[in-house]
């Protein structure tokens, strides 16, 4: 099974719509888990268009009204899969996304919220977060694929674009 990973994309309020890497880069994906700040619903309906998507509520969601589930647990290929946005602080705290993924008895968390890719593993446990392709922090502009084979992993970050600088050019995310 092949899996899209994103989390912080922050629509309309960092930019207009999704890049087309991102569009092209889930192409082939059988589903996409979403880590949270979608801030908006038209992110679901646009990754919808490309696979069934699942997301979990981040912290501006919640300011935009969004209802969606703090946590969610799906079941591929034997494994059981987390997905959160992660508000701990320090934010992508490794002790504490381990702890939640405890808490929910997962094998593999998915998580956001520091808008920094991350790939650990953990006392068992593999921590991921795709980073954000919209807004990093000290990062590259990411998403991930992680492909579930028989109980085995591998998982690729994919770079979106080079490290926004200073504004965004809003003009880059149209689509004509």
């Amino acid at each position: 099974m092949l899996i899209g990973l994103i989390s912080d994309t922050h629509i309309p309020d960092r930019a207009k719509i999704l890049p087309q890497n991102v569009i092209d880069a889930f192409s082939d994906v059988d589903l996409i888990l979403h880590a949270g700040d979608l801030t908006s619903p038209k992110v679901l309906e646009e990754l919808e268009e490309i696979a069934p998507t699942m997301a979990v509520q981040g912290n501006m969601d919640r300011v935009n009204g969004i209802d969606l589930p703090k946590a969610k647990i799906i079941e591929a290929e034997g494994l059981k899969i987390g997905v959160i946005h992660g508000e701990v602080y320090p934010r992508a705290d490794s002790d504490q996304l381990l702890y939640l993924a405890k808490e929910l008895d997962v094998d593999i968390l998915v998580s956001g919220h520091s808008h920094q890719p991350k790939i650990e593993q953990k006392d068992g446990v593999l921590l991921l977060n795709p980073g954000s392709p919209i807004v990093p922090r000290l990062a590259d502009r990411t998403v991930m694929i992680l492909e579930v084979n028989n109980k085995t992993v591998d998982v690729e970050i994919v770079k979106i674009g080079s490290p926004v600088c200073g504004a965004l050019d809003f003009d880059q995310y149209k689509r004509d």
